[in-house]
């Protein structure tokens, strides 16, 4: 008796620590929510509210735990793609006002060339009259005068000169501040692709002995669209960016050829570029978490690879040998 007693009270232990931890842990993902940068005000309260969504559907079911964590990082990761656009448009406003104050520099430093050499002429005109014999009675006045513009002339130059000084200043932090922003944009945008053409220009400019080129086929980014929307395709499309990306070496160049077909160029042949293509269709096929009005969806790839590596050193004929292939691809209904 008093031993089930002990298991009892280690029941209730135990369920206390659970409900603490989630507890905790809801409070957490509403923190998340309330410490968000503010961004736009449409997106920052989307965001704070779909978060606040996530932490009040918690329960204690494992389910639902792995659940919110699932909707969580994918609502973060959107958030962080999101807040680089963000940061890419204040960046191109800045540098378009820092562009503005340097024509606006450059037109008052013209204008008051142009100006002060106009003053300075009539001033010694002003003088020369006033030594003329007949200016006589009023050759005083006339030199006061003269004085009097070439002083204002003189403190008005010094005062466009500190306005330079000023509108300097302010263009040179405007560029620290688009650094600034482009560091803080770069590591969120997602890794852009080749088009087509710069697909085909890259292999004509190979040296294609000591190349290798990845065929891929990702298939599910067309029902994705179907299925869901545009959107989660357009997500799928860059998480299987990211994730290809991650797989190559740095700097390998990567084209899209068309909606489901992609194209990478290796630098060696061989083994190496046989384990890469292995590796590539292995890891980044399965599903893949995506964002729908605020809740997880998986949308699924399976992604096929083909290498070529080139038979001699002509580009052209690599390249005949990529179109040909895709062609076959592209002519086989999904």
């Amino acid at each position: 008796m008093l031993s089930i007693r002990n298991k009892i009270t280690e029941l209730e232990q135990f369920a206390a620590v659970r409900d603490t931890a989630i507890g905790c842990y809801r409070d957490m993902v509403r923190n998340v929510a309330a410490y968000a940068v503010e961004l736009d005000d449409e997106v920052t309260s989307q965001h704070r509210r779909y978060v606040t969504a996530v932490a009040e559907g918690l329960t204690s079911t494992v389910e639902s735990l792995q659940e919110a964590g699932a909707t969580l990082r994918a609502l973060l990761r959107d958030y962080r793609g999101k807040a680089a656009e963000y940061l890419n448009r204040i960046r191109e406003e800045l540098a378009s006002t820092a562009r503005a104050l340097e024509d606006v520099m450059d037109s008052l430093t013209q204008a008051d060339g142009d100006g002060e050499v106009r003053m300075r002429a009539a001033l010694n005109s002003l003088r020369e009259v006033a030594e003329q014999p007949a200016a006589a009675p009023v050759r005083e006045q006339l030199l006061a005068a003269a004085s009097a513009v070439g002083n204002g002339l003189e403190e008005l130059r010094k005062q466009h000169q500190a306005h330079v000084v000023e509108f300097k200043t302010e263009i040179r932090m405007l560029h620290e501040r688009i650094g600034q922003l482009e560091s803080a944009a770069s590591v969120d945008v997602v890794t852009q692709l080749l088009t087509r053409a710069e697909t085909e220009k890259h292999i004509q400019s190979l040296q294609a002995a000591e190349k290798s080129v990845l065929l891929m086929t990702a298939s599910g980014l067309r029902l994705a669209e179907i299925r869901f929307n545009r959107e989660v395709a357009v997500e799928l499309a860059g998480a299987f960016t990211k994730r290809l990306r991650n797989s190559l070496p740095a700097n390998t160049p990567i084209g899209r050829w068309s909606t489901e077909e992609f194209v990478a160029l290796l630098n060696g042949r061989g083994s190496d570029a046989v384990k890469a293509a292995k590796a590539i269709g292995e890891q980044l096929s399965g599903p893949y978490s995506c964002l729908l009005d605020g809740k997880v969806v998986r949308p699924d790839l399976q992604v096929r690879v083909t290498m070529i590596e080139p038979v001699d050193s002509n580009p052209e004929h690599l390249l005949t040998r990529v179109r040909e292939f895709m062609d076959r691809t592209l002519a086989v209904p999904a």
